[in-house]
This record gives C-alpha cells, structure tokens and sequence, in this order.
C-alpha cells in the first residue's frame, strides 16, 4: 500500500533539492520542485546554475509520461516566475502541461514577478496553495530575500572574544604586533567555510593594517568572497594582501581613483558621514550582492549594530583572558543557538526587528 504524504513533507523534499544549488544560483534564489501523481513522485528537479534551467523545467522534463501531468501536483519552494529572463517564463510552461494544482511555499519577492506568477496561474484556472513552510522557504532564500525586500545584502557580523571580553589587545603601528588569536584551529576552518558561503567579506581600516588578513577560504574547500575593505583616506600600505590581486577586492574610500592598474581591484567612492554603512551597503545593493560577512573590528562592527543593519551575528568566545584591551561589541539580546565546543563557545544571534 502506497503512503500518501502530506504537503508539508513533499515541501519538504523541495527545499532539500533547492539546497544542492547553494552556491551556484545567485543572483537567482535556490529552487527545488517536484511533481506528484496519485501519491507518488513521477518527477523533481532544481535550479542548478544561473542562466540554467529552472526548477520546474528540470521536474518537469524528469516526467516519462507527460500525459499524467494534467492530474498531478506541482510543489515549488518559490512562486514561479512569470518574466522572460536568462530563461523563459515557469508559469507558462506549467499552464502549458496542463497542471491542475501547485502548491507554493513562498510569493517571490522579486519585483519582476511579485504576485505575478501566482496571478497567471489562478487566471488560468490552477488551484493555487500558499504558504506551505513558509518559515522554511524563508530561511533557505534568506540571502535573496533581504536582497529584494531590504534593498540590501544579508548581512552576518562575526567575532571572537575572550571570556572578559575584549576583542583584542591593544596595538600601536610602531609596535607590528602579531593578531592575538583567541579561537582555535576548529573555529578558524569553520570561518573559512562560512567565507565559502557568503558572496563578500568587509573588514575595516585598522583590521586591515594590524592584522594583515588575506580574507580568502584556504582551510575549506569553495569559493573566495570578494574581499572589501574601508580605506577613507588611501592610507593603506599596497604591500597588503589585501592588494595583491588574487581575489576581487572593492575598497570604499571618500578620494576619487581616476585609474586603476590592477583590474581585479574596483575603488568605490562614497560619503564618509554619519550614514556610512548605508552608503557602503548601497553600493554592494548596486553591485547585485546579496549577502556579506563583517569581520571586523570593533568600530565598524558596531557601527553597523547601532543602525540595525544586521540580520546574524556569530560571535566566538574563547576560554583566554587580555585582562585589558579593545571592548568586544556586545548585544542585547540573547542567542537564539548556543554551541559548545571543546575551546570555545560559538553564539549565533538574529536580529528579529
């Protein structure tokens, strides 16, 4: 005897197949779709690639007899699109096959679809279901969706501090102090697995010249985000790795650069006022990026806390002491998932404005 499952656990399996494209779809959202008939899945699909089929597309083509799609159900994690794009529009291909019933997790926030797909689907005569885990979808396209409802990237603050909370010792240009590590070799491949995932990384001024980083993914294997660093006044020495041209490198100065030398590194000229990290964030928002990770330091950090612009803050916490040292940023709320590691506790904080 076949078992008929409910709508939610088909959902289910969208996300789960939506979540193979991690990665690989942006600036398009991760898609999973599957068709159902008589209780049995006859096809399923995902977005594999930008400018590459869509989901239903791929479900669709997966189904042998094309006949059984006039009485099945198509389950989508994300409203059809309704616009020609990179590909043509799913909401047409699906009133083409004659598919009675699509169940949707989330409306797409897209302006270019927006309601728009579900329209044409119910002007067509399909039974349209909405908001089957929708709080699942949601967390799956987190990053496209503050992108288009927020009109900015998601954005992820990230630090560790010691267990009196500091972020670091205080150092001095003359003194060429080494960073004070706080966290362990653990912690650091699973930051360069976050860095993997996230289509940015900033760092301010001070990080930049203290610390030195390179900001890439060397101890995970993915993808480098572009690095981005504030330099108000091009004070930065070139020697930096920041500036060795091996990743794209955007840096958000006040001066204007008439040219540049190495075309992987894009200056970026904006106000330097009160309103800095909307200025930085509206930049980024142009430049089609929809999520980014800060790593610090202080100032910066908190410069973004005290406009609410965050959305997940990671916080480390290191069994060392400084004693003294720079103030760690600190939070009000209370971590929302807390775990214990052998060295370090790790906090992950969401801003739930």
């Amino acid at each position: 005897m076949e078992t008929i499952f409910s709508n939610e656990q088909y959902m289910l399996r969208c996300v789960e197949l939506a979540r193979s494209g991690f990665g690989s779809t942006s600036p398009n959202p991760m898609v999973g779709a599957v068709i159902v008939h008589n209780g049995k899945i006859i096809g399923e699909g995902y977005h594999h690639k930008f400018g590459e089929a869509h989901a239903e597309v791929n479900a669709i083509n997966m189904v042998a007899d094309k006949n059984l799609l006039t009485d099945s159900t198509l389950f989508v994690n994300l409203e059809p699109c309704s616009h020609f794009g990179k590909t043509p529009p799913c909401a047409d291909l699906i009133i083409q096959h004659r598919i009675p019933r699509v169940v949707i997790a989330n409306e797409d926030p897209n302006r270019l679809v927006k309601g728009n797909g579900i329209e044409k689907l119910k002007n067509a005569g399909i039974e349209v279901i909405m908001d089957v885990l929708k709080s699942e979808g949601e967390e799956l396209n987190k990053r496209f969706f503050s992108y288009h409802r927020k009109s900015r990237p998601f954005i992820i603050l990230k630090w560790a501090q010691t267990e009196d909370g500091f972020i670091d010792v205080v150092r001095h240009p003359a003194q060429q102090k080494k960073p004070a590590w706080i966290t362990t070799e653990e912690a650091r491949m699973l930051v360069h697995k976050w860095r993997s995932e996230e289509q940015t990384i900033l760092v301010g001024t001070n990080t930049a010249f203290f610390d030195n980083p390179k900001l890439n993914v060397r101890e995970w294997a993915g993808t480098s985000p572009i690095r981005i660093v504030i330099d108000r006044t091009l004070r930065l020495p070139q020697n930096l790795n920041l500036f060795d041209g091996s990743v794209s490198t955007i840096i958000f100065t006040q001066e204007v650069v008439e040219e540049q030398d190495n075309p992987n590194i894009e200056y970026i000229t904006i106000p330097f006022d009160e309103y800095l990290p909307e200025h930085i964030l509206g930049g980024l928002y142009r430049k089609k990026v929809q999520s980014l990770i800060i790593e610090g330091g202080t100032k910066l950090i908190n410069s973004f806390l005290e406009a609410n612009l965050w959305d997940e803050a990671r916080v480390f916490t290191g069994s060392k002491y400084f004693i003294a040292g720079i103030d760690a940023p600190k939070l009000e709320s209370s971590p929302m998932e807390t775990e214990a590691w052998s060295d370090f506790r790790l906090d992950i904080f969401r801003n739930t404005y």
